[in-house]
């Protein structure tokens, strides 16, 4: 992978650390986000785990299982603690985050979504984290029912292009992204056509 791309990837890990500073005490542990039965501690829990590649050996490769795991960890930590975590998970990738820096630039910037959307914050976002969320939302949709055999997704986003057959789903390559990995919610942004 390029620098740029780990340089995006540092950018939107800081972006996401910006958010998560800004939270009060009660919603960084009790806050609601997309991810059910997570609050934005717990995202965070969960996103610093990815850097343990072990984790997800020890559990077989069952990614829920071992992602699970990671988040109950750290429940542990308290707020200064695990934020301390994350300001080094932002700054110094792991060579494994590296290697893979379009991938995982895919899970920082749904898991972002997840918890401005889910506080009702503002969740602007530039063209190339929507195709990053985009296709973080196709790699999960195999796990939902909202497959790209079912639906044939067509991004508004420019330079994103459509994926799939079946019924036609517009929308923003971020709403999208994330109706695919199964996000509540978000249909309600997005336009059916039979």
């Amino acid at each position: 992978m390029s620098l740029l791309g780990i340089d995006l990837l540092r950018s939107e890990r800081l972006a996401f650390m910006g958010t998560i500073h800004s939270l009060t005490d009660d919603e960084f542990e009790n806050g609601r986000t997309l991810c059910s039965n997570w609050a934005p501690r717990d995202v965070l829990a969960h996103l610093i785990g990815t850097a343990d590649a072990r984790g997800y050996l020890r559990a077989g490769l069952r990614f829920n299982a071992a992602n699970n795991q990671a988040v109950a960890q750290m429940r542990a930590l308290t707020r200064d603690e695990l934020t301390a975590l994350g300001d080094r998970w932002a700054e110094r990738p792991t060579w494994l985050h590296q290697v893979a820096a379009r991938f995982y630039l895919g899970d920082v910037c749904t898991h972002h979504q997840d918890v401005l959307r889910g506080l009702g914050r503002s969740h602007d976002l530039p063209d190339f984290a929507a195709a990053a969320v985009f296709r973080e939302g196709v790699l999960l949709s195999t796990g939902t029912n909202r497959n790209l055999l079912r639906y044939r997704v067509e991004p508004t986003t420019p330079g994103v292009r459509p994926l799939g057959r079946g019924q036609v789903v517009r929308g923003s390559a971020e709403a999208l992204g994330l109706w695919l990995a199964g996000r509540k919610g978000i249909d309600k942004e997005l336009h059916f056509n039979n």
